[in-house]
């Protein structure tokens, strides 16, 4: 064990909350901008099912990105969750993707590419007035992607 590790507490669990498969359009590209590409991927829609969230992802939504020199993918994604109960919940989800160059490539390409051979990690918020839903005000949930030709899957985890 590091002498640092020994200064900190343990960090916090993850609990299984939802996972999200949204349908993708065409990545749209505005071009080279001051911090590198600057692109878009509109969201069609999709399903939310898990332990603590179920419903579906209402179309409209976009992910917007920067795809920077080094390779590094920022990624901005909103949109809103209608839950099964008919609750409406603006998503707020912020953070990387990037991995080996021939990895990279084989996404970019559309091909099947495990979420074990590179990293999709988003830090993720929500935003509701359904009064069964309030709590997810207070939450903040750490998203696993897995990019597909014409779909992502994330999985969410809340940090307690």
């Amino acid at each position: 064990m590091s002498p640092m590790s020994s200064l900190l507490p343990p960090p916090p669990p993850l609990l299984p909350m939802t996972q999200v498969v949204c349908e993708v359009d065409a990545l749209v590209s505005l071009g080279p901008a001051k911090h590198g590409e600057r692109r878009y991927v509109p969201l069609r829609g999709g399903t939310v099912r898990g332990p603590e969230l179920s419903g579906s992802v209402l179309e409209g939504g976009v992910d917007w990105q920067v795809l920077r020199a080094d390779g590094v993918l920022e990624i901005a994604a909103h949109y809103v969750i209608r839950t099964d109960d008919g609750a409406l919940i603006e998503v707020q989800s912020d953070g990387l993707r990037h991995g080996p160059a021939q990895v990279m490539a084989r996404l970019a390409r559309g091909e099947a590419v495990a979420r074990d051979e590179y990293f999709f990690r988003t830090l993720v918020r929500f935003t509701t007035g359904a009064p069964a839903w309030l709590h997810l005000n207070r939450v903040m949930a750490l998203a696993v992607g897995q990019r597909e030709a014409d779909r992502v899957k994330l999985d969410f985890y809340r940090i307690t």
